[in-house]
């Protein structure tokens, strides 16, 4: 193995590419947690987001255009849990496997025409001097513009749970949904509102794997980032900041697993691939042995129908 092969600037530059879907994802789904809500189809949307966005962005010749298409498809499917789980008191669990499902055998279906087409490019964004820095100009200020995106709405969302009066909301209602609707909020409202919001942010993370990071369409494309960004979810404690950690975290192992395939590593390629996958379950082991930490960080009301008749 020639690991003098391996570009180091590159691979942590190639890191936070490879992040962006996961931690779009992720902070999306922290959102739908933190009002009380478990969807399990993250999955779903993205796959959805990736085909809504490719297809607009092939038609319009516009990736831009692609990506808002893809935050309104995933919006609009997450709005079918929202209405199944929210309205019909479906259960959550059951109802979001159901979505993944759905999501994947209705974007195979929508993408049939589309395999093997390129997808029209988003280019990187021009940061002037800095883009010139030495090292740091590499690994951080070369990159296109939704890698910048999806670091500006984690701040925002940190920001919004931690200082504003629509995240206290928010927070109240997945901590406690009887007392938040005891005084006077709409807890359905709130919800389907987060639901939307892990949506878009889902749809906008698969259409950042079918415009950008490959960029064509193949049918299941989004390969398990949907269960990893769930998993980012835990990882992170509900804590918006350390979002970040963990989808940069999971980034970093799939680029260096690519990395050191390519340098020739004298280990299975099935296991350099399966590695971020596997490192993934054991930092959620370790986390989940002491039960007591995870239950307190978790929002309370996690995974609860509420009715306001109850």
């Amino acid at each position: 193995m020639d690991l003098s092969s391996i570009n180091w600037l590159l691979l942590l530059a190639s890191l936070m590419v490879a992040a962006t879907p996961i931690l779009l994802a992720a902070v999306g789904e922290l959102v739908v947690e933190k009002s009380g809500v478990l969807n399990l189809g993250v999955e779903g949307m993205m796959i959805m987001g990736a085909v809504c966005g490719f297809i607009i962005a092939v038609e319009t010749g516009s990736a831009p255009l692609g990506f808002v298409a893809a935050a309104a498809g995933g919006a609009l499917l997450s709005m079918l849990f929202g209405v199944l789980t929210q309205f019909l008191m479906s259960n959550q669990v059951a109802t979001g496997l159901a979505l993944t499902l759905f999501g994947l055998g209705l974007s195979a279906l929508m993408g049939q025409g589309y395999i093997g087409i390129k997808a029209p490019g988003i280019g990187k964004l021009d940061l002037g001097p800095l883009s010139d820095l030495p090292v740091l100009g590499t690994i951080l200020f070369r990159h296109d513009a939704m890698v910048y995106v999806s670091i500006a709405i984690v701040i925002a969302v940190w920001a919004f749970l931690k200082f504003t009066r629509g995240g206290l909301i928010l927070r109240a209602v997945g901590e406690s949904h009887d007392a938040a609707h005891a005084l006077g909020y709409n807890v359905i409202r709130v919800r389907l509102m987060a639901i939307a919001f892990g949506g878009g942010c889902a749809g906008l993370g698969g259409a950042y794997l079918s415009l950008v990071r490959v960029p064509s369409w193949t049918e299941g494309m989004t390969a398990g980032a949907g269960w990893i960004a769930l998993a980012i979810v835990v990882f992170a404690s509900w804590k918006a900041g350390r979002i970040i950690v963990g989808a940069y975290l999971f980034g970093g192992i799939t680029v260096l697993q690519l990395n050191l395939q390519a340098a020739g590593a004298k280990i299975p390629v099935e296991v350099l691939s399966m590695s971020p996958y596997l490192i993934t379950i054991i930092v959620l082991v370790v986390i989940s042995a002491d039960r007591k930490r995870a239950a307190h960080n978790a929002p309370a009301d996690l995974g609860k129908s509420f009715h306001a008749s109850h």
